[in-house]
C-alpha cells in the first residue's frame, strides 16, 4: 500500500491527502493482520486461498484491509470509462474504495455511489473521510445488512464493487443482478484470498448462462472483472 513516485491519476491534492492518511493508518494494521493469518498460510500456499471463518468476525471491525492503489486507479477509470452515474459498493468498511468511486462520479458529471456497511463505528469514520475528501455530494452510506440495506434502488447500476463479508457476496449479487445494466461491470476483490468460500460466487459469474463474461485479474490476490452482457 506504499505511495509510489507516479503522480495520481485523480489529479486532486485534498482527495490524495486523505488517502495517504488513510493508507498510512492501514499500513500500521499490517502486522497484526499477519500474525491473524499465519496460521492460515498452508492452505495459501497449496492454492486452496484463506478459509473464511464466519463465526470469528470481531477481529476485522475495525482493520482497513482496503483495496491497493493500482485497484483504486483501475476502479476510477473503470467508472470514467462508463460515464458511471450510479455505483454500488458493497463493504464500504472506512472509505477508501468509496473515495476513488465517487471521484469518478464527481469527475463524470454528477451521480451517487451507495455504499453499505454493517459496523456502525465504520459507518461514522467512513462519513468523516469522505467528507474530508469533500466528496459526501456523492455518496449515500446506508447502514446494516446488505441483504436489507440494498433492497431498494431505483435506478439502474453502472458498476458494482463487492467487497464485504465474503459468506453473503453471492446473495448480494443475485439481488443487485436484476438492477445492474446490461454493460454494466461487477469488479470482485478478494477472490483469490478466500478461493474456496468465493469458488461458487466466481462460478455464478463465469458461467455464461447468467448473463456475465467473467475473469480472474491479477490486481491483489486476484480481482474478478466481470461485464453483464445481458
Amino acid at each position: 500500500m506504499r505511495k509510489d513516485s507516479r503522480a495520481s491519476i485523480l489529479n486532486d491534492p485534498t482527495i490524495e491527502a486523505v488517502l495517504d492518511r488513510l493508507y498510512e493508518e492501514a499500513d500500521r494494521q499490517v502486522g497484526a493482520l499477519l500474525w491473524h493469518y499465519l496460521p492460515k498460510l498452508p492452505g495459501l500456499f497449496l492454492g486452496k486461498g484463506i478459509q473464511w471463518d464466519q463465526t470469528k468476525t470481531e477481529f476485522y471491525r475495525d482493520k482497513y484491509i482496503p483495496i491497493e492503489r493500482d485497484q483504486g486507479e483501475f476502479l476510477y477509470l473503470l467508472a470514467r470509462s462508463l460515464n458511471a452515474k450510479a455505483i454500488v459498493e458493497y463493504g464500504t468498511s472506512f472509505g477508501i474504495s468509496t473515495i476513488y468511486l465517487a471521484t469518478a462520479v464527481r469527475d463524470n458529471g454528477g451521480g451517487v455511489v451507495i455504499g453499505t456497511e454493517m459496523v456502525p463505528e465504520k459507518v461514522i469514520q467512513a462519513r468523516k473521510n469522505i467528507a474530508d475528501a469533500e466528496l459526501e455530494t456523492y455518496v449515500e452510506i446506508r447502514e446494516g445488512n446488505a441483504l436489507e440495506t440494498l433492497q431498494h434502488l431505483n435506478q439502474p447500476i453502472d458498476l458494482v464493487l463487492m467487497d464485504g463479508w465474503i459468506h453473503l457476496a453471492i446473495d448480494v449479487l443475485k439481488l443487485l443482478d436484476p438492477f445492474i445494466r446490461p454493460g454494466g461491470i461487477v469488479v470482485s476483490d478478494n477472490v483469490g484470498t478466500f478461493k474456496d468460500d468465493l469458488k461458487p460466487y466466481v462460478e455464478f459469474l463465469q458461467d455464461p448462462v447468467n448473463g456475465y463474461r467473467s475473469a480472474t485479474l491479477a490486481l491483489k490476490a486476484g480481482t474478478e472483472f466481470s461485464v453483464k452482457v445481458r
